[in-house]
């Protein structure tokens, strides 16, 4: 189960982290710093979060409290990055950090106590908090870039209208065990 569970667990995580950058890729350098309103994040200010949960809940994932002392959580919804590069590289150290500690559970410590504020969590309740948090702000992202792009959106999923034609091609195909995120890889892996 540790073994499946951890396999299954870091797909999504990757998932997840191909829908933010399959979203940056639509947009022009100025769509990452829309806001609609000053109240709202923008897309540049959501990644600056996600840094900042994932190096925090992250680092030292087995041995240390999740919400660091170091971290500014305030900050992290705060204008400050300033461009596209910069944005990719707190998104991208932030994700090399997520999938570094998943590489660190295995079966011998599973079992460990995962502190989050002083709450302890299961390593899979530690796990699926953040996929969870990550999830719902993935999910801001792309409907971020959804109203930005408008009419020009290219889908990330099935698009509008076309489910029918989707479930069909699926249901053409044997019953057979298979993650979700296989067909991503698969792609992914094709473009590269």
């Amino acid at each position: 189960m540790t073994v499946n569970y951890l396999e299954s667990i870091t797909k999504q995580f990757h998932y997840y982290q191909h829908l933010g950058e399959t979203t940056f890729a639509q947009l022009d350098d100025k769509d990452l710093f829309w806001q609609f309103n000053e109240e709202s994040n923008s897309i540049a200010i959501t990644v600056n979060h996600l840094w900042g949960n994932m190096m925090s809940r992250w680092t030292n994932f087995l041995t240390t409290d999740g919400e660091k002392e170091w971290r500014e959580r305030d900050k992290e919804f705060e204008d400050i990055i300033r461009s596209r590069e910069e944005m990719l590289r707190k998104w991208n150290e932030g994700w090399a950090t997520v999938f570094s500690a998943l590489e660190t559970i295995n079966a011998e410590n599973f079992n460990t106590t995962i502190y989050i504020r002083n709450q302890g969590h299961t390593i899979p309740e530690a796990i699926n908090r953040q996929l969870a948090h990550y999830a719902y702000h993935l999910g801001q992202i792309v409907y971020i870039g959804r109203m930005i792009k408008g009419p020009d959106w290219k889908s990330l999923s099935i698009p509008k209208n076309q489910s029918k034609a989707y479930n069909a091609e699926k249901f053409s195909k044997e019953k057979h065990k298979a993650h979700f995120t296989d067909e991503f890889i698969q792609s992914k892996n094709k473009k590269q």
